[in-house]
């Protein structure tokens, strides 16, 4: 029997070794809050010398092992007792644990580990050398918390590890929970006189109070009681814990408060399913006490570090509460020598707190005022730009949603009414003097006013007659109106995602309007512009531009339920209360009736199979025949000289993929089929909680994205890749090289992966599991808590394959919501490079390891082709893929971003493979142009560098039956069984304007991959012709519903003609062609 080495790595391997410097001490201990070490600082100095020796630190810089072995031999061993207070349990310093308890037990020292929880973890009793009666007293003094308690802990370590401690005086505890003001401390509400102003609360921990560690909720109070608010505090250990839990929503229950500001982290859903922050029905927003330093955040692009990101805004969202900001940061107190210890406390930033008070006014204002003296303003989206593209978005009739929404208004008792809006829109224009814009203009900080001049010069150049100029139309008190567009028109594709690209005056000027006029945004749809501003990605100050422009605006957003990234965007960069609806229902597709013949023959085929041979050869001739004669083989990639039975196998499969696929049947129309959509949009204006609500496509089997209308979050992304997600993910793997080893008869060497920030957060992870398993690395995760913790390598036996050497080219989204997965990926690279095995089994082996995950710039999400996507020459394509390859320049590892052109050049240049996922079956490649620009784009960036690799699109829309396809095949079936689709095409017929968009949208789309990547033959172009253009009824409908789309069809067309990318043989298109020139 022979032994497998499972080697395995941790995450705290990637952080930087420390070391605290600290001498021996009788006494250490050891947590990872602030507060704690604080409470336990003033005790030592309490006691007044009656104490040992006392050294405290916290863990956060003893993460990494080195730390922790340093940490040990300079103090750990000279001391007498150890008290460690842990969140989390053991997972979460699992080595240090280890070494600790060994040194412990080695050399008789006592030791004592607590958990911060309140709740009694036996796995920490194991570890601890101390009897339990010790550790639960000590563990009851540490959860009372308070300076006299800490003493009393202290003490009762000191007696525990045979040294001596002089008596403690003074009161031990303080309430679990309570009423509190700066003015009172801890109060009776009874005692809190009412008045006429609205009241606000203001919920934090008890550990605060505790540490006298209450800067930035004093500041808070400040605040909100100059906007005319009273204000309550209520404490408790946790929001999860059953009883103050319950104390708390009584509380709430009783004070009916307008507004609650929160300050404590994490979700605070129980055991009951609620959270007792519920118990109002107001809205809830949270405020981010984070760990860093002032000038650390200010210096970050992201904004907050991962663990901030997660317990401040990512777990908070499970909730439904609205990210209010960041109000504090962690300063550094003076350096204490008695202990050779600097406590870290927290420090209001009042400019931050006065923007969170200015938002919880502007939320209460709205719901205070009468419904039928409101000011709203309803936005639509332009992206991409196109007049004929108007009131884009993603799955929904942004049109008829508006129309839809100005109803419900009316019902509710709002001054509108529900007139057609498309036509005012083509027409109507408000206008808003140059005078009043740069009144208001000179509000902003100077550095956004010194950006705005140096990229745009002076504003007259965007106004007419001294006026700006916005398409808009009102409705009563309800103002509808266009987004303008944020850059120059040629630069909408790349201005679109590049927080680097200050907004033009116009648009500033817009949104200042909108300031002053307007007590609500709605923007219908996803997505806007607003959201992708220039500025940290969460956690905003003035001067980043979201900000600047919202202003305290409310934003109410409509939002597709399928799209976690990008609807966080808009909760963490605007503020937004972001409501889910419905995608498209789902259609079956049919068989073309071009293919009619061919599935007639392969039928034949498989009844002849092994009845009669001579039958079934002259078939197999048929069917590779008739498949030549309407591209099929063409699309599949089939040599004339290809096996017949593999050949006849492949092309059964296509006819039966298109006949098993599915489209959406239309748009969704906002609240149609979905009252809860409706009402929950007229909850948030009438200052009600809306509850949080997962994301996914419930076409997928997220059942549990429904009802739609609720307040979206996202998945923790320290807990990705779930187990479910790397199960699925080595499926997904083994998919791939199936195919690629179908393809190209062997392994792929050189794999680039194409992932995406929301698709990661749908799937919990599956693209990058699938990544690891290529690699031969599987994650590891944290018993109890899932998060994943390190990687373990897998041993090439159980392999049955070589490692594949990957690399992941990442979505700006995915780089800043999951920094931590580039590490791991890191750490899997730099382990491979390590081992002894032989290269032709490890790619790594014997290399110096090199980065593995590049995305693009720090502040840019997207891939800047602009107008070279769709400007069909080869200088063009050229400058595209080079494009492509600068907007994936920057090596990722972590927290650290380094400009690497030559290293994603080479990768490029040596692919062999290149792979993209999708998981959301209500979309595909042609409805979106984010698909050419990834997929097509990574095809002009290789043919740049000379490499050529096989192009893959991996479907995963079906998780039991994922299928790995080849670029063109894809496309192909996405014509043939949606695009061409007279049901597809009956469904955008039903809506509109906005239908006849998204069938014009479609071959742009098309075009796109057939300038880029040379993957769409002529026959699919004309099957769309047919289809649309061709075909008298869809013609007509298209002149009359959007005679924009028509005649940009026409020219797209024409222009594809033109450009040799599409050779018509059929004479009545040539006829046409010619007619419309």
């Amino acid at each position: 029997m022979h032994v497998v080495f499972r080697e395995s790595h941790g995450l705290e391997e990637t952080e930087t070794p420390t070391d605290l410097g600290q001498t021996p001490a009788d006494l250490v201990v050891l947590s990872f809050s602030d507060s704690d070490l604080g409470a336990f600082a003033a005790a030592y100095h309490r006691a007044d010398g009656k104490l040992p020796t006392l050294r405290l630190a916290n863990l956060v810089g003893l993460k990494h092992p080195l730390s922790v072995d340093t940490y040990i031999e300079q103090t750990l061993e000279g001391a007498k007792g150890i008290l460690i207070r842990l969140i989390g349990g053991v997972p979460y310093w699992a080595y240090g644990l280890q070494q600790v308890e060994a040194l412990c037990r080695q050399k008789g020292i006592a030791l004592a580990v607590l958990p911060a929880d309140g709740r009694p973890d036996p796995r920490l009793d194991e570890v601890s050398t101390l009897p339990v009666s010790t550790l639960r007293r000590l563990a009851h003094l540490c959860d009372t918390g308070g300076a006299v308690a800490a003493q009393a802990a202290l003490a009762q370590m000191a007696l525990a590890s045979g040294l001596y401690a002089g008596p403690v005086k003074g009161a031990k505890t303080l309430p679990a929970v309570g009423v509190w003001t700066p003015e009172d401390g801890v109060a009776c509400p009874l005692i809190q006189a009412a008045d006429d102003k609205p009241l606000t609360l203001v919920t934090f921990y008890r550990a605060y109070l505790a540490a006298a560690d209450l800067s930035p909720i004093e500041a808070t109070f400040a605040a909100l009681r100059k906007r005319g608010f009273r204000v309550l505090g209520l404490f408790a250990p946790s929001l999860k814990a059953p009883e103050p839990a319950a104390w708390m929503a009584r509380q709430i229950a009783h004070l009916k408060p307008s507004a609650i500001v929160n300050a404590t982290a994490f979700s605070g859903i129980g055991a009951n399913g609620a959270s007792p922050l519920d118990a109002g029905d107001v809205p809830v927003f949270q405020i981010a006490l984070a760990t860093s330093t002032r000038d650390a955040w200010a210096e970050a692009e992201r904004g907050l570090s991962p663990a901030d990101l997660a317990m401040h805004v990512v777990l908070p969202e499970v909730d439904g509460r609205l990210f209010g900001g960041v109000a504090s940061f962690k300063e550094p107190q003076a350096r204490d020598e008695a202990l050779q210890f600097a406590r870290y406390a927290h420090a209001a930033d009042t400019q931050r707190i006065e923007a969170v008070a200015d938002r919880v006014n502007a939320w209460t204002d709205l719901a205070a005022t009468p419904a039928q003296d409101r000011t709203l303003a309803l936005v639509l989206s332009t992206y991409p730009g196109k007049d004929w593209n108007m009131a884009h978005a993603v799955g929904l009739d942004a049109l008829a949603s508006a129309e839809a929404i100005l109803s419900d208004l009316k019902d509710a008792g709002h001054g509108t009414d529900a007139a057609p809006i498309a036509p005012a829109l083509e027409t109507e224009t408000i206008r808003w003097a140059l005078k009043d814009y740069q009144a208001a203009l000179a509000n902003l900080p100077q550095s956004l006013q010194d950006d705005l001049r140096a990229a745009w010069g002076s504003p007259e150049e965007d106004t007419d007659e001294g006026h700006f100029h916005f398409p808009a139309t009102r409705r009563g008190n309800v103002l509808i109106a266009l987004q303008p567009e944020r850059g120059k028109p040629k630069a909408r594709d790349d201005d679109y995602h590049d927080l680097s690209r200050v907004p033009r005056h116009g648009y500033v000027a817009f949104y200042l309007w909108l300031q002053s006029q307007t007590q609500a945004l709605i923007h219908i749809g996803a997505h806007g512009t607003l959201e992708w501003l220039p500025g940290k990605s969460v956690a905003l100050s003035d001067e980043c531009w979201p900000e600047a422009l919202t202003g305290t605006l409310p934003v109410i957003y409509p939002f597709i339920v399928n799209d976690p990234g990008e609807a966080a965007q808009a909760k963490r960069r605007i503020g937004a209360v972001t409501l889910g609806h419905l995608p498209p229902p789902m259609k079956d597709s049919a068989t073309p009736d071009r293919f009619v013949r061919l599935e007639t023959l392969l039928d034949e085929f498989s009844n002849a199979d092994g009845l009669d041979p001579k039958r079934r050869d002259r078939l197999q001739e048929d069917i590779r025949a008739e498949a030549q004669a309407i591209g099929v083989e063409n699309d599949l990639g089939l040599d004339r000289a290809a096996c017949s039975a593999e050949a006849i196998t492949r092309i059964d499969r296509f006819v039966c993929d298109i006949k098993e696929s599915q489209f959406g049947d239309g748009l969704h129309i906002w609240g149609q089929g979905a009252d809860t959509e409706r009402t929950a949009l007229i909850d948030a204006l009438n200052g009600k909680r809306i509850a949080g609500g997962p994301s996914g496509s419930p076409h997928r089997g997220r059942r549990d994205v429904l009802p739609t209308g609720r307040n979206l979050y996202t998945t923790d992304p320290r807990s990705v890749p779930t187990r479910a997600a790397y199960a699925q993910g080595v499926k997904l793997a083994e998919e791939l090289v199936r195919r690629h080893l179908q393809e190209e008869g062997d392994w792929p060497r050189g794999l680039i992966v194409d992932l995406w920030g929301s698709a990661t957060m749908r799937t919990a992870g599956e693209e990058f599991a699938m990544a690891l398993h290529l690699l031969g690395v599987k994650p590891v995760w944290d018993q109890g808590s899932e998060r994943v913790s390190g990687i373990e390598v897998l041993p090439i036996t159980d392999l049955d394959r070589p490692r594949i050497d990957v690399t992941l080219r990442v979505s700006g989204l995915f780089r800043d919501v999951f920094p931590t997965l580039s590490a791991l990926f890191g750490q899997a690279v730099r382990a491979l490079s390590q081992r002894d095995e032989a290269p032709d089994w490890n790619p790594y082996a014997g290399h110096a390891p090199a980065a593995r995950v590049y995305g693009p710039a720090p502040g840019s999400f997207g891939l800047g082709m602009g107008a070279d996507i769709e400007t069909f020459t080869e200088e063009a394509r050229t400058a595209a893929g080079q494009a492509w390859l600068a907007a994936s320049a920057y090596a990722l590892d972590g927290p650290k971003t380094v400009k690497d052109e030559a290293g994603i050049r080479a990768r490029v240049a040596a692919a062999d493979s290149f792979v993209h996922l999708q998981d959301l079956p209500e979309t595909d490649v042609l409805l979106a142009s984010d698909y050419a620009a990834h997929e097509a784009g990574f095809a002009a960036a290789q043919a740049v560098t000379g490499g050529k690799a096989s192009l893959y699109h991996l479907d995963t829309t079906q998780p039991d039956r994922p299928r790995a396809r080849t670029l063109p095949e894809e496309i192909a079936r996405v014509v043939q069984a949606r695009a061409t689709q007279p049901d597809w095409l009956a469904g955008m017929i039903r809506h509109g304007f906005r239908g006849g968009a998204e069938i014009a949208a479609t071959l742009d789309h098309m075009a796109s991959f057939a300038h880029l990547a040379g993957v769409v033959g002529p026959h699919l172009f004309d099957a769309y012709h047919d289809a649309t253009l061709g075909d008298p009824e869809v013609a007509a409908f298209l002149q009359d519903a959007n005679p924009g789309a028509y005649q940009a069809m026409q020219d797209q067309f024409a222009a594809l003609d033109a450009a040799g990318l599409w050779h018509t043989r059929r004479n009545s298109i040539r006829a046409s062609l010619e007619a419309a020139q």
